[in-house]
């Protein structure tokens, strides 16, 4: 298994532990994908997952930067053209890094805005 499968696995197990419901793995377009789609209570959550084996480049949830922001806002407009009513959204990430070769997840709420 890749490291970022394993890492979307792990998310998807540690956001359940938090209340998340997911809806959705992996939604894709031709632009580009949206790693999970989870319902945080009533706030529907569009989540970036990152996965890194080191900090030695920085912690995962860093490389969260402007194009891979506006790319996730993108797809998340795609999706939300399926409700009548748009929902309250958000866009968090989860960081897992595997310092000291254990897996250690931070989630980000409300990581950026569009």
């Amino acid at each position: 298994m890749k490291l970022g499968e394993e890492g979307e696995g792990l998310a998807s197990a540690f956001l359940k532990k938090k209340g998340y419901r997911i809806v959705e793995h992996n939604y894709k377009t031709k632009i580009g994908e949206i790693d999970i789609i989870a319902l945080d209570g009533s706030v529907l959550v569009f989540i970036e997952v990152k996965t890194r084996e080191s900090l030695q480049y920085g912690r995962p949830f860093e490389s969260v930067h402007g194009y891979k922001r506006r790319k996730i806002a993108n797809v998340a407009l795609s999706y939300l053209k399926r409700f009548k009513d748009l929902p309250q959204c958000r866009f968090d990430v989860v960081s897992i890094c595997y310092e000291n070769g254990r897996p250690e997840c931070e989630l980000i709420k409300d990581a950026f805005e569009v």
